[in-house]
């Protein structure tokens, strides 16, 4: 049966990473294939992309990452997954002009899925916004190709526009802020960390328009130019730099670092576990660290630096270590991201 299209009807795709379905083994193992064989993810020869996932990665990473996920899996499943379900639902409420579905780029609600929903609303537009606050070619550039690729398939008479990366915009920049004001003075840091998830070098080399700035020299992300505008490290610095200031923070109160590299080539620096190791060598006992390159709690953020990165920082010497939460769907964000939108 054919769907009667409502000229005023408009979609709204909220996006982001993904998780597995459970912590079993298997579906782990499925979430991570489609992950690691994305050509975005691990850029090389198809052949040998091939190779290393299911050749040696996949041979042991599932049950490593299954172990970790059972750590941070609630009664609602996954934290990235029911966050950013609680966050579709209340941007829904407060944009019922829009007909709002989420999706995942890989695993489930799977792109197909969310499109096929709102083709079946009768949308003529769509907004998609893949919730990754700095541009990268493994998740920004990623989705937005898996997108256009889906709704060609299947909504191909569909207007598509995409919401911009938003790593320094104020009202993303004062949700951050104020979660971590909410905090701190509890816990009365004496540093902050700024720690984003890290890329391979390569892929902010390949963001570079002129192939001569990006990690050229060790100012190259000072600030945003013509050359680097889409690189994301000079995004994940420019966020650190707003948001230190939203917070009143002195240059020698904070700093920036990369965490979850993967392999053995070169990763963007500097490295969140050494940088820990640095800080408590130095004498900071109080370490609160923001994750601000993930809108929704998840492993990166639970598991390894809310666990692991404070028994290390303490075991470093260190007293103690605080995750800020991420954004999830906390009403400040809620507002701040509705707001955002409507702009566009």
């Amino acid at each position: 049966m054919s769907v009667s299209i409502n000229s005023e009807k408009k979609g709204l795709l909220l996006l982001n990473l993904g998780t597995p379905d459970s912590t079993s083994v298997a579906d782990v193992r499925r979430y991570l294939q489609e992950f690691l064989m994305d050509g975005y993810v691990i850029d090389i020869n198809p052949i040998l992309r091939f190779l290393l996932v299911h050749g040696i990665i996949l041979r042991t990473r599932p049950k490593k990452s299954a172990e970790a996920y059972k750590k941070i899996w609630t009664d609602r499943a996954s934290p990235l997954l029911f966050h950013s379900q609680d966050l579709t639902a209340s941007v829904q409420k407060i944009m019922p002009e829009y007909v709002v579905e989420l999706a995942m780029r890989y695993g489930n609600p799977s792109i197909e899925s969310a499109l096929k929903k709102l083709k079946a609303a009768g949308v003529t537009t769509v907004l998609a916004a893949p919730l990754y606050p700095q541009y990268a070619l493994a998740s920004t550039e990623s989705s937005i190709q898996k997108i256009k690729q889906q709704a060609q398939k299947i909504m191909p008479e569909v207007q598509l526009n995409f919401y911009p990366a938003f790593y320094e915009h104020p009202k993303y920049i004062s949700a951050v802020a104020s979660t971590g004001a909410t905090l701190t003075p509890q816990f009365k840091p004496d540093y902050y960390l700024m720690s984003f998830h890290g890329v391979p070098e390569r892929h902010v080399k390949k963001t570079d328009l002129t192939a001569q700035h990006c990690l050229a020299h060790k100012n190259c992300s000072d600030q945003i130019t013509e050359a680097n505008k889409n690189c994301y490290r000079a995004q994940s610095y420019a966020t650190a730099r707003a948001l230190a200031a939203q917070l009143g923070l002195k240059p020698d109160q904070w700093s920036v670092a990369f965490q979850s590299r993967l392999g053995v080539t070169a990763w963007i620096t500097p490295y969140t576990d050494v940088v820990l190791k640095e800080l408590a060598n130095k004498g900071v006992k109080r370490l609160a660290v923001f994750c601000p390159s993930f809108v929704a709690d998840c492993l990166e953020t639970l598991e390894e630096i809310k666990i692991r990165a404070r028994e290390d920082f303490i075991q470093f010497g260190g007293e103690d270590l605080l995750l800020i939460p991420s954004l999830n769907s906390n009403p400040d964000w809620v507002e701040a991201l509705s707001s955002m939108l409507q702009e566009n």
